[in-house]
């Protein structure tokens, strides 16, 4: 079956005010860049992001609440985005905090089909209010609900036409698992190769969890903290 697409735009045909995303990636590595900007030109609003990070200004998911198309982020790490403070701060964006492994957690749970699963991990702290709790022998836990997305946009090193994925190194932060968890799945790619060219055992995501495919070079390869050292 041939999934591919010959531009972002024409995946997000069906993209409405107040959908969920799920954005794969770990800071600036692995982000499926070229569909986000795709929903910036799209201007689709109210938009729910589920993102370990919130990029930073003027890159990634920054880009879309700079153009104040986010109405809440559910996140892990939020500490790179100037303006994402400024937006919490004045009641402009509501955010949903995870500790990061229940949130990639809550995803794999998404696509398994499981509800909800018990961690001990928040239990106590501000995480934990408003959720339920139990105790397990001895050891306290807190109720966390999965996560599931109208899309999911996926960052791969490569694929082929069928959807077939690999993933590189860092890359591979969170992807696998959104790819999993939403009903209408687009990947970019960086190569787009032909079926067989990549090695079944090597294959991270199978094509059947994908919709659509395109490859996106040319890429930026940001650095989202440079530091240097005298030699």
């Amino acid at each position: 079956m041939d999934k591919r697409i010959t531009s972002p735009d024409a995946a997000l045909e069906n993209l409405r005010d107040g959908m969920t995303i799920l954005m794969g990636g770990f800071g600036l590595c692995g982000i499926p860049e070229k569909l986000i900007d795709a929903v910036w030109r799209k201007g689709t609003k109210d938009l729910t992001i589920v993102s370990n990070n919130a990029g930073v200004d003027g890159a990634g998911i920054g880009l879309l609440l700079q153009n104040r198309q986010v109405k809440k982020m559910v996140s892990s790490y939020v500490g790179e985005n100037k303006l994402f403070e400024q937006l919490v701060l004045s009641g402009e964006l509501e955010v949903e905090l995870n500790p990061q492994g229940t949130l990639a957690e809550r995803l794999r749970a998404g696509g398994a089909g499981i509800p909800a699963f018990y961690t001990p991990t928040g239990y106590g702290t501000l995480v934990a209010e408003g959720k339920e709790t139990r105790e397990f022998e001895g050891r306290h836990y807190v109720l966390e609900r999965a996560l599931h997305g109208d899309f999911a946009f996926i960052k791969a090193w490569k694929g082929d036409r069928m959807g077939n994925l690999l993933y590189r190194k860092t890359t591979r932060n969170f992807n696998p698992m959104m790819a999993t968890a939403a009903d209408y799945v687009i990947a970019e790619v960086e190569q787009l190769v032909e079926p067989g060219d990549i090695p079944p055992d090597q294959v991270h995501t199978p094509g059947i969890f994908i919709d659509a495919i395109f490859e996106g070079a040319p890429y930026i390869k940001r650095i989202e903290k440079r530091t240097i050292r005298k030699l």
